[in-house]
C-alpha cells in the first residue's frame, strides 16, 4: 500500500531540523507499517524495540535520561546504533512514559539519530509525563484515503484522476468511479480491511475484520478506567456513529449515564482517536478556530467502514442504493467528506447563533485564505437555504460548495458550485486546481 504520509517521512529523514518523530493515530491505521515497511529502507540499519512487549527494556531508562547511556543498554539487547545509519523505532511507547520524556534528550544532545515512536492512547501517556514540547514532531496517520484506497487495489488510474481538477472529469469516468466509492463506504479505509478486500473480494470477510478492529478498541476500554465507565463508553461509541452528521449533545448520547459523565467518556474516545469532535464557529475570518464553539459540535467517526459495521448496517439492502447520498439517510457521505477533509486539516462547521434557528451548514473549507461552505446534498439548488443564508451572512464566504453525485457544474448566478462526492478531497488541498465561477 502507498501511503501520502511517506514523502512527509522522507522529509522528515532528510531534514537539517529534524527532531525525534512521533507517529500519532487510533490503533491499526498503519502507523508501524510505515515505519517497518516503508521507511526503514531507506537506512542501512532498523532496530524496532516494542516496548509493551518487551517491557524488560523499560529499565533502559529509570534513573537519568542519558542518551548515550540508553543506547549502550539498547545495544546490549539489539544490535550497535551508529547515528545517521540507523533507525531506531520505539513501538507501543505509550507503555514506557520515561521513554517519551527520554526524546527530549535526544533531540539536545543526540540529534544525528533518526529516531521514531508510535504508539496508542498516547494522549494518556502525555497526561502523565511531562511532554517534551518543542522538542518532537508529530505526524499524525488516519485510516486511507479514498485516494489510497484506490492505489491499494491497483486502480492507479483513477487514483490520479480524483486528483485532479473535477471540472475535466468525463461522464464515463465519474460513473465508474461512484461505482468504487460505494464499495469504499463499505469497507473503509483501514489498511487491514482494505488488505482483506483485495485479497478476498468478499463483503462478509472484510466484516469479520471490521469487528475485530471494533473489539481492539473495546479492549482498550479497560485501560481508560478509572476516568469512566466502560459501558458509557461503549453507549457513546455507538451513539455518536449513529449521529455522524447531527449536532450532538453530551446528554443525548447516553440516557444511563449524566451529561458530566457522558462528556468525560466523549473526551476520552476523542483523545484515544476513535472520534473527531467538529466545533461550530463563525466563518467571518481566520482561523476559525478561534472562535470554534465548544458546546456546540458535531463528530465524525474514526473510519467509514468500523462506522456503518458498528451501526449494523444491512450492507446486502443498502448496497442496492443507487444514490449514495440516500445510504443510511445520508450519514455514510457525510462520514465520508468529514474523514477525507480531515485526513489534511482542521474541521468546522456553521450554525446559525440566533435563537431559535435551526440553519445549518455541513463544513467549512479553507483553500488559500478563503472560506468556503460545504454542504453534502443529493438535492436541487433551490433547497440549499442554509448555504444561501450563509453566502448572504459573510460575504467574505464568495461561493458555496456543494458535494454531490452528478458532475461538476457551476451555477454562478446563485454563487455555487458542485462538485463531485469522491472530490472531497481536494477541498482542503490547494495544490488540487478548482474551477471557481467567482474567480
Amino acid at each position: 500500500m502507498k501511503r501520502q504520509a511517506e514523502q512527509k517521512l522522507l522529509q522528515w529523514k532528510d531534514s537539517p531540523r529534524r527532531k525525534p518523530l512521533i507517529l500519532r493515530g487510533a490503533r491499526q491505521v498503519g502507523k508501524t507499517w510505515l515505519v517497518e515497511t516503508f521507511l526503514a529502507k531507506h537506512f542501512d540499519h532498523f532496530i524496532k524495540i516494542d516496548l509493551e512487549k518487551n517491557k524488560d527494556l523499560h529499565s533502559c531508562f529509570d534513573e537519568n535520561l542519558d542518551p548515550k547511556r540508553i543506547l549502550n543498554l539498547l545495544e546490549i539487547s539489539t544490535e550497535k546504533i551508529v547515528p545517521g545509519r540507523t533507525l531506531l523505532f520505539l513501538d507501543e511507547i505509550q507503555a514506557c512514559p520515561r521513554a517519551i520524556m527520554a526524546l527530549r534528550y535526544f533531540y539536545e544532545e543526540l540529534p544525528e539519530l533518526h529516531i521514531v515512536a508510535a504508539g496508542s492512547l498516547l494522549e494518556f501517556a502525555f497526561a502523565e509525563i511531562s511532554v517534551p514540547v518543542g522538542r518532537v514532531q508529530y505526524l499524525h496517520v488516519f485510516p486511507l484515503t479514498f485516494n489510497e484506497y484506490l492505489m491499494a487495489l491497483g486502480r492507479t488510474k483513477m487514483a490520479e484522476l480524483i486528483r485532479e481538477n473535477p471540472a475535466l472529469i468525463l461522464q464515463s469516468a465519474h460513473e465508474q468511479i461512484l461505482k468504487e466509492l460505494k464499495n469504499y463506504f463499505f469497507i473503509g479505509g483501514m489498511p487491514e480491511c482494505v488488505k482483506v478486500w483485495r485479497d478476498t473480494s468478499s463483503m462478509v470477510t472484510v466484516g469479520e475484520a471490521q469487528s475485530e478492529i471494533i473489539d481492539s478498541y473495546r479492549d482498550d476500554f479497560s485501560k481508560y478506567t478509572p476516568r469512566t465507565d466502560p459501558t458509557c463508553l461503549d453507549a457513546v461509541l455507538l451513539n455518536v456513529a449513529k449521529s455522524v452528521g447531527e449536532q450532538l449533545k453530551y446528554t443525548q448520547l447516553n440516557e444511563g449515564h449524566t451529561g458530566p459523565t457522558n462528556r468525560k467518556a466523549f473526551d476520552l474516545l476523542a483523545k484515544a482517536r476513535i472520534i473527531q469532535k467538529i466545533p461550530s464557529c463563525n466563518p467571518s475570518g481566520l482561523p476559525l478556530g478561534a472562535t470554534a464553539n465548544p458546546k456546540k459540535f458535531k463528530a465524525a467517526f474514526l473510519d467509514i467502514g468500523l462506522m456503518q459495521r458498528l451501526c449494523r448496517i444491512p450492507i446486502d439492502e443498502e448496497i442496492k442504493q443507487n444514490n449514495l447520498l440516500a445510504i443510511y439517510r445520508g450519514k455514510l457521505a457525510e462520514q465520508f467528506v468529514a474523514q477525507e477533509m480531515l485526513a489534511t486539516d482542521e474541521l468546522f462547521y456553521w450554525s446559525r447563533e440566533k435563537h431559535g434557528s435551526n440553519a445549518e451548514v455541513d463544513y467549512l473549507s479553507v483553500r488559500n485564505g478563503t472560506i468556503y461552505p460545504v454542504e453534502v446534498k443529493s438535492g436541487s439548488s433551490g433547497s440549499l437555504r442554509s448555504l444561501h443564508l450563509m453566502l448572504e451572512t459573510y460575504p467574505n464566504c464568495p461561493e458555496g460548495l456543494v458535494l454531490s453525485t452528478r458532475l461538476y457544474d457551476q451555477l454562478p448566478e446563485q454563487k455555487l458550485l458542485f462538485i463531485p462526492l469522491y472530490s472531497a478531497a481536494i477541498l482542503t488541498d490547494s495544490k488540487i486546481p478548482i474551477n471557481f465561477s467567482h474567480l
